[in-house]
């Protein structure tokens, strides 16, 4: 369960200050668009910690109770606040409660990056625990329908797809694509279908293979006998991950494609 999951399910059972980073000047430890839920007896998320967290919870909580105040309320961190960055944080405070869940439900998943991840093996699982915490709208595709989890993150959603090349005609422009499909006969139909939509769209920045060296050295030369040319191939990151992880553990593959994903965000 992710933590705005968390968040949701306990709006369900008592209400809260939405907290949200509106602005923000200068050097600030939390970017806009970044929330911290606070409720009478708990706090989820955070809005950057310190002097500053422990100000906006108070009053947060002060809100909570009943009282009123401005909506945005600018802080400045600077040594009233026992802080050192120097900037400064517009924060904005919603009272909210069960029947607001669906509306922040909708704003969460209007700043997540998609991400279309083709196989439910080791290392599909273990990037869904990953990318489950992170800033990705995450569709998890593969042509085994039995193959998944009945309890996911809530940024994810399943699909079923047979043959599952097919579903790469159906995904959101910008997706970022993570192929590691059980069947390498798979994996090269995908990679075809993504090359083949880039040529047409340009709309997908990222098509990552799972593999070694040898597997697209393989993959280049069927690519090229289907009629891509080396400009076109050259979309394609294989192996993926960061540079300097090392190991074929799945969690270990899963982190370091993470923050490949995190580097490429923006």
């Amino acid at each position: 369960m992710t933590l705005s999951d968390r968040a949701f399910e306990r709006l369900g059972h008592a209400s809260a200050v939405w907290v949200t980073v509106d602005a923000t000047q200068g050097s600030v430890p939390r970017d806009a668009d970044t929330w911290m839920a606070v409720f009478a007896d708990a706090t989820l998320g955070t809005i950057g910690g310190g002097q500053v967290e422990y100000e906006v919870i108070t009053e947060a909580r002060r809100r909570l109770a009943g009282a009123s105040g401005e909506p945005v309320v600018r802080y400045a961190l600077g040594p009233s606040l026992g802080q050192c960055c120097g900037g400064v944080m517009h924060l904005r405070f919603e009272l909210v409660h069960a029947a607001d869940v669906p509306m922040l439900q909708q704003r969460l998943a209007g700043g997540l990056v998609p991400v279309a991840l083709f196989g439910g093996g080791h290392v599909g699982g273990a990037l869904i625990e990953v990318l489950g915490n992170l800033p990705f709208s995450v569709t998890w595709i593969d042509s085994r329908d039995e193959i998944f989890p009945l309890h996911l993150p809530g940024n994810v959603a399943c699909e079923y797809s047979d043959p599952v090349h097919a579903a790469v005609a159906e995904l959101a422009p910008l997706t970022r694509v993570l192929i590691m499909s059980f069947s390498h006969a798979e994996d090269l139909d995908v990679v075809a279908s993504c090359l083949k939509r880039q040529r047409e769209s340009h709309d997908l920045p990222y098509i990552g293979l799972i593999g070694s060296k040898t597997k697209w050295a393989t993959f280049r030369h069927r690519l090229q006998q289907r009629g891509f040319l080396p400009d076109e191939l050259a979309w394609v990151t294989s192996p993926i991950g960061v540079h300097g992880v090392v190991g074929k553990e799945p969690e270990v593959i899963a982190v370091a494609v993470a923050a490949q994903l995190l580097q490429l965000k923006t």
